[in-house]
């Protein structure tokens, strides 16, 4: 999750060199659950040093605004088809939401 928010706010800043104009957050949904409350809960405990500090970087940059995240069920997660192995309906599921 925080890298992806790293790539998230360079992106944001190379378009907003380039004079693009950027309307409300980023939205990130991730079918991990438990990456997910542990990112948007405040009263969630960490053990690890570099948890917790991924976890800082994650509830930073979602209180500035400039990403939300959300869980998604992971049937439903169209990454999954360009990430993971999948064959039969499940891949012509995604690539058919994907493409059209």
């Amino acid at each position: 999750m925080r890298q992806a928010i790293e790539l998230i706010e360079a992106l944001r800043y190379k378009l907003r060199m380039m004079g693009v104009p950027l309307d409300g957050p980023t939205k990130i949904y991730c079918d991990n659950e438990s990456v997910v409350n542990g990112a948007t809960r405040p009263e969630s405990t960490l053990k690890k040093k570099h948890a917790a500090v991924n976890w800082h970087r994650c509830r930073e940059a979602q209180a500035s605004g400039h990403v939300v995240t959300a869980w998604i069920d992971g049937k439903d997660n169209l990454a999954d088809g360009l990430t993971k192995v999948t064959v039969g309906e499940r891949r012509r599921y995604l690539f058919s939401r994907i493409l059209w």
